[in-house]
């Protein structure tokens, strides 16, 4: 497995790209995860989160993080690990029936689902983890004064592309001032056309992206500057269409061990042609 270099490359809130894949810094995050360099998507959006993680000061000791639909990442092992303390949070048990999240591996249903016994040794773990169940639509304001938040490929969930902008926008509030924040999500790429709202997943479109940015702007917080490119390599031109791999191997663990190096960056979601966008928020210091 190919070890990269930890580099200090402030990232833009952009789009995952071939060329991120066969970088430094995205090999050397697949080796701390122990998971193979890949050209699938969901492994972009965890080098991504540590990447930024790591060039916002946020990795280390005495911090303190909370993940919104965490599923069975492995995020929440690593960075207790590191020593972070982190809230998992999750989505009620009873809230998910007949969503498809817990038979394909992408609820925490248990807090033993977000152990990795190959990151973090068991005490370390239950020293650093706990898990509560959250509706992203409804954030309690009990939880405040974290240094950094994060989602991976959740808010697009929510029911609406206004309910994920807001989601975005009150992800903020459990921070304290000067805290980061790291979301990913759908990003339809075809253009300001038609695209998916109002339903089981939405589809993100530049516009989106550049409206909640000048709110957040607006607010007197950062956004790492906004980049739509979408790659000009082979695999940036490849649209994956169902069945996917992701769905043939069942959840995030699954995919920590494949070796196949599927062709999974950009996808077909009922027609629209997709790939993740990440975004780095820093709140306000005021």
């Amino acid at each position: 497995m190919a070890t990269g270099m930890l580099t200090d490359m402030p990232l833009k809130s952009k789009a995952t790209l071939q060329a991120d894949v066969e970088a430094p810094w995205f090999a050397y995050w697949c080796s701390r995860l122990n998971i193979p360099v890949t050209y699938h998507r969901k492994i972009w959006e965890y080098c991504f989160l540590l990447q930024a993680l790591h060039d916002g000061g946020m990795l280390g000791p005495g911090r303190r993080g909370i993940g919104f639909a965490c599923g069975e990442e492995p995020i929440p092992s690593f960075l207790a690990s590191q020593g972070v303390a982190v809230t998992a949070t999750d989505l009620e048990p009873e809230k998910v029936a007949g969503l498809g999240w817990a038979e394909t591996g992408q609820h925490s249903s248990t807090i033993e689902k977000l152990f990795y016994p190959d990151l973090v040794d068991r005490a370390l773990f239950a020293e650093n983890v706990r898990l509560q169940y959250v509706d992203m639509n409804a954030v309690p304001p009990t939880l405040e004064n974290y240094d950094f938040c994060w989602s991976i490929c959740s808010l697009e969930h929510l029911g609406s592309i206004e309910h994920g902008l807001k989601f975005i926008e009150n992800s903020l509030q459990v921070l304290r001032p000067g805290g980061l924040a790291v979301h990913t999500t759908e990003f339809n790429i075809a253009g300001d056309g038609p695209t998916l709202d109002n339903w089981m997943t939405v589809l993100f479109q530049r516009k989106h992206f550049e409206e909640i940015a000048g709110r957040l702007r607006a607010r007197g917080h950062w956004v790492a500057p906004l980049d739509f490119d979408v790659g000009d390599g082979p695999l940036d031109n490849f649209i994956d269409i169902p069945p996917y791999d992701w769905d043939r191997l069942s959840g995030h663990g699954q995919l920590r061990g494949q070796r196949e190096n599927p062709a999974h960056l950009k996808l077909a979601i009922d027609g629209f042609p997709c790939t993740c966008f990440g975004l780095i928020i820093r709140k306000s210091d005021a």
